[in-house]
């Protein structure tokens, strides 16, 4: 599924949806002419090698080694990866009784006689699973419609029905559950270890239609920031295509260390995923409560800068404004901005002395707080500057409809 985040501020190319990884990177330097009977490393990854001479030189060795190693990683890996379908139960109707000599005017033409309802696919996502008796993470985006329904089909065909567990409030991830049980998890890596132009690899439902493709890139960048809650991202050079969003983004030692989301089609190759580590919480979470229990403030935000001040007339060009929608309130009910005081149109300009500006999103600052944890927020109320203390609690339970721009946080 394809969702075009055009509202984002200054991100009139960015889409959330599937990620694909086409292009190779990594060279390993000089040095390396040949082998025999043995074992190289590459990567983190070891990777036996028997009799293998490459008098032309190191390149060959690397190839041999990489394309090794991630051989392995799919093979290990792609049973554990899953195909979400979604359907809907739409209504179809046929016409009856028409004049054969044009329609009639003065009616409707048509008749609900006839009329039938049935399950329509409307669209497909990825995920992957993350315990034994049938958890799997995917993307909030790919399973936000309470009336649609979802299925899990593994790479051998079995199919499942799955139910929705939890969305994660603070970001585009979700959790289902099928009934199964003896499944194989994939490791969860460490995503703060990432370094740029190192090897990953990408499994997924491309385009809806190709289960389980495989592709290959590198890491691009590091903690990039869309804006709209989505933040800390993983860049890499991507080919994407719909169908992917939810997918895992695996290192060479077969260790998910990220979620694929988001692309920015203003250019090529250029993706981004979840970082697996903002992830873990959630997992273990529904894992220990049957929910996904996140610490926030409880609001819903339009972050600001220079070209969003100057159009509403703000002094400040940095900060985190309170607003809500038709739909929505700004400060959600009996939440801890709720009871802090926080009110519609506040603007929170740092919390515990770290400026939320444009490289430190609101949503990014608050993830690193617990439930019962407190802080000081500096806020802009109309003209008046003042500190607000606030104590960190569960968001209380809201829509499962993602809001963008505005995020709960």
């Amino acid at each position: 599924m394809i969702f075009n985040n055009r509202t984002m501020q200054s991100r009139t190319g960015i889409f959330i949806l599937s990620i694909v990884f086409g292009l190779l990177g990594g060279v390993l330097g000089g040095g390396l002419v040949g082998f025999a009977t043995g074992a190289f490393t590459f990567d983190g990854v070891t990777t036996q090698m028997s009799d293998i001479v490459t008098p032309s030189g190191s390149s060959e060795v690397v190839k041999l080694v990489e394309e090794s190693a991630t051989t392995e990683v799919v093979q290990e890996a792609t049973p554990s990866v899953v195909t979400i379908t979604i359907t809907k139960e739409l209504q179809t109707r046929q016409q009856f009784g028409l004049n054969p000599f044009g329609l009639d005017p003065f009616s409707d033409n048509s008749n609900t006689e006839g009329a039938t309802t049935e399950q329509v696919e409307v669209g497909g996502g990825t995920g992957f699973v993350v315990s034994e008796d049938g958890l799997i993470l995917t993307n909030r985006h790919v399973v936000s419609d309470p009336e649609a329904g979802y299925t899990v089909t593994f790479d051998n065909g079995d199919s499942y029905e799955a139910e929705v567990v939890d969305i994660d409030h603070l970001s585009d991830l979700a959790i289902i559950r099928i009934d199964a049980t003896g499944l194989t998890p994939l490791a969860l890596g460490d995503s703060d270890q990432l370094a740029q132009g190192q090897i990953v690899i990408a499994i997924g439902n491309t385009l809806g239609e190709y289960s389980n493709t495989v592709t290959k890139g590198i890491v691009s960048g590091l903690a990039r920031d869309l804006g709209a809650g989505y933040t800390g991202l993983v860049q890499t050079d991507a080919a994407i295509n719909e169908g992917n969003s939810g997918g895992p983004l695996l290192n060479l030692s077969g260790e998910v260390i990220g979620i694929n989301t988001a692309v920015d089609r203003s250019g090529e190759g250029v993706g981004f995923a979840i970082p697996i580590n903002d992830a873990k919480s959630a997992v273990e979470s529904v894992k220990t409560n049957g929910r996904i229990i996140r610490a926030g403030l409880g609001v819903r935000y339009q972050q600001i800068d220079e070209t969003f001040a100057e159009t509403n007339g703000l002094k400040e060009t940095y900060g985190a404004i309170i607003r809500g929608d038709q739909q929505t309130l700004g400060v959600i009910p009996n939440s801890a901005a709720a009871k802090a005081g926080l009110t519609e149109g506040d603007i929170i300009l740092e919390v515990d002395g770290t400026k939320v500006g444009q490289d430190k999103d609101l949503a990014d600052i608050i993830k690193n707080y617990s439930i019962g944890d407190t802080a000081t927020l500096l806020i802009r109320r109309s003209d008046d500057t003042m500190e607000i203390k606030v104590t960190f609690d569960e968001i209380p339970e809201i829509s499962n409809k993602p809001k963008k721009p505005s995020q709960p946080e």
